[in-house]
């Protein structure tokens, strides 16, 4: 059997306002692994009321109209996430919202992984920027120039 290098995996915490999840994202998602950018490692959702309360639920605990929503996104989707893991992630919605806690992998990475791998070397740290923050940078580099 051919070892597969490792990419880099990510946990990605999606909230939408309301909760109740409608799956508008789903078609995006899908085309993501069918492009072969990302594999699905893990997929959770989390409800949080407006009281505070949140419950998490694995797609198997969806109910058939919600699961179905998510028939076409090819992916092994539990084992990953922990309680603890979406107790901390609910912990950053807001009250009244759902979200989407996903574990995917880092498909794209995995040719650069193997040949990182084949010279001996190894990676010393990975970390993401979000959005905002990249957005602000450049429009300070911008306003430099």
């Amino acid at each position: 059997m051919t070892e597969v290098p490792v990419a880099p995996a990510e946990l990605v915490v999606l909230e939408f306002p309301g909760s109740k999840f409608n799956g508008s994202i789903i078609p995006a998602l899908i085309e993501l692994v069918d492009d072969g950018i990302v594999r699905i490692a893990d997929l959770a959702l989390i409800v949080k009321d407006d009281d505070g309360s949140s419950t998490a639920f694995e797609l198997s605990d969806l109910d058939a109209d919600v699961r179905a929503q998510f028939d076409d996104l090819e992916g092994s989707a539990g084992g990953l996430l922990s309680d603890d893991d979406l107790a901390i992630a609910s912990e950053a919605l807001r009250d009244g919202s759902s979200a989407l806690v996903i574990v995917w992998i880092d498909t794209w990475a995995a040719r650069l992984a193997g040949a990182v791998l084949a010279c001996g070397g190894r990676l010393v740290a990975h970390d993401r920027l979000d959005a905002e923050s990249v957005a602000a940078a450049l429009a300070t580099v911008d306003a430099a120039r």
